[in-house]
């Protein structure tokens, strides 16, 4: 039986991409059986979570494993100043598979070499959440019927939102159209905008979040300013609430348009939007139980 750590996105190409996602169509049609009878998961969130920890358990649960782990890192021997090797190997020694959210950059990938079982990363600081991409691809694919040649607008923080620069990689295996939307100090960084260019990938960039922008888009991707990852308050209090989505906002919109979110949300979508058949952030998050059910049984080898 072989195993993989699923550290980035692109640890999965195109054809695999394409395979998970047919996978998680199948444990959508039935999603709750025995294939991890005897396995243990270890959940090992250095940094809050709800529905990223949340569906992962579920979907252990649903598959027939068991759970073991924290969700809050203080509970931890890490307080009392255990190095990540020495929680991993120790982890290790009693799961089949560990899933971890850090927030250091690079510590998923650091996790998976000292390992001798699989890691999926679910979140390391503002680097990749690719399991989230997994489902933001699942979510694209249900509701336009397709990956290929789709109009995508980022609304945000593209400056530290893992989502999207996992997100923009994972997509560029499917001929997208990019608009980044942001403030100044939130743009999307420079490396991503360079492998859009050396992936031959349109991009524009603007400020101002207005009716052109979302009329023209057949996705449109909300985030949320996040406040953790500012060191000074004053400049998270500055872009905070810098764009909001409201229902009235999409009157000219696509029909196919779809709003999603990797949530949680604060101020950037108005509640009104909630009653709109365009918005899909709640069914996205669903589809996270179906996409990682798929992950952990790829990752161990059974499918």
């Amino acid at each position: 039986m072989s195993t993989k750590s699923i550290v980035s996105i692109t640890d999965y190409s195109k054809e695999q991409i394409l395979s998970i996602l047919d996978h998680a169509a199948t444990f959508e049609a039935n999603p709750n059986q025995n294939i991890l009878n005897g396995k243990v998961a270890a959940t090992l969130f250095f940094e809050p979570s709800t529905r990223t920890r949340l569906s992962f358990e579920t979907a252990v649960n649903r598959l027939g494993g068991r759970v073991i782990g924290f969700s809050d890192a203080s509970t931890s021997s890490s307080s009392k100043g255990e190095t990540l090797n020495d929680t991993i190997r120790m982890v290790a020694n009693y799961a089949d598979i560990i899933i971890m959210r850090h927030f250091l950059e690079g510590a998923a990938r650091y996790a998976s070499e000292v390992s001798n079982v699989p890691i999926i990363n679910a979140g390391d600081g503002s680097n990749q959440h690719p399991t989230q991409t997994m489902l933001d691809l699942y979510s694209i694919q249900k509701t336009q019927g397709r990956l290929d040649n789709l109009k995508i607008t980022m609304v945000g923080d593209l400056k530290y939102g893992r989502t999207v620069h996992s997100l923009l990689m994972a997509m560029s295996h499917f001929s997208p159209r990019f608009c980044f939307v942001a403030p100044d100090e939130l743009k999307m960084p420079e490396e991503y905008k360079i492998f859009c260019d050396k992936n031959h990938i349109e991009y524009t960039e603007q400020t101002e979040f207005d009716a052109d922008v979302i009329n023209q888009a057949d996705i449109l991707y909300m985030t949320r300013v996040q406040k953790e990852r500012f060191t000074e308050v004053m400049e998270y209090e500055k872009v905070k609430n810098v764009y909001t989505l409201h229902n009235k906002m999409l009157d000219e919109s696509k029909e196919n348009l779809r709003i999603l979110h990797p949530l949680p949300r604060v101020n950037e979508i108005d509640m009104d939007v909630d009653c709109n058949p365009k918005a899909y952030y709640f069914d996205q998050a669903r589809n996270g139980l179906y996409v990682r059910q798929a992950i952990i049984s790829n990752a161990l080898g059974l499918i």
